[in-house]
């Protein structure tokens, strides 16, 4: 068992979760989308709303980790070309009969974020609610290598995850903004990393998050 914070260890309502290595980590997301995991509020996180309105999600998308897909059927329905991406087969087949359901034009695959480049094709944006920070320490640089072959060059990457700003005792690792700065220093400009709320349905005030601006040069 894992402590909060640690580099291959994260927890969710106090319950303390293999990382990302462990075969056991596959196995915590499958059973969570038995059910309704904390992080799926049936709607967009308000955050990627805002980027929407204000004009800085462009293009087309691509949502990793997408769970059941809210945040990316929300854009495909402000008109942009989506895909979503997620390892839970489960959570796959309820974003896809979502937007079956919505009527909405949006193409979602079983993917591991370790493999975006087998996806064989470029975006103009993505965006991440809550991948990052259930990455292990030496997963983060296969993902950031993964990120950049599938984001154009000047194309932008929106990542919200926890802050270490939020009290222990719940929930996924705490992110750093050094350890943003640091995973992104060779490629990569950082705009900005400003304060956030992540919302989930398990705590009504949301939890303290870093929501960072970062572009593919």
């Amino acid at each position: 068992m894992g402590r909060i914070g640690s580099c291959t260890s994260f927890c969710i309502e106090n319950v303390f979760i293999p990382g990302r290595q462990s075969p056991s980590h596959m196995e915590f997301f499958e059973k969570a989308y038995q059910g309704r995991p904390p992080w799926d509020i049936g709607r967009p996180q308000q955050e990627f709303v805002q980027l929407e309105e204000s004009g800085k999600i462009s293009g087309d998308v691509l949502d990793v980790g997408c769970g059941t897909g809210e945040n990316a059927l929300y854009l495909a329905g402000r008109g942009h070309g989506v895909w979503g991406v997620d390892a839970v087969p489960a959570a796959i087949e309820t974003s896809r009969r979502k937007a079956e359901e919505r009527d909405l034009a949006a193409t979602f695959l079983v993917k591991d974020a370790l493999h975006l480049h087998e996806i064989g094709r470029t975006f103009d944006t993505v965006i991440d609610s809550g991948l990052f920070h259930t990455l292990s320490d030496p997963d983060r640089p296969r993902f950031v290598w993964n990120l950049s072959r599938v984001l154009k060059p000047e194309g932008s990457y929106f990542m919200l995850a926890f802050s270490e700003l939020e009290p222990a005792g719940y929930g996924p690792r705490r992110i750093t903004r050094k350890e943003i700065w640091d995973a992104f220093s060779d490629g990569w400009r950082i705009n900005e990393i400003r304060a956030a709320v992540f919302e989930s349905h398990t705590r009504l005030e949301g939890s303290r998050a870093w929501l960072s601006s970062i572009t593919r040069v």
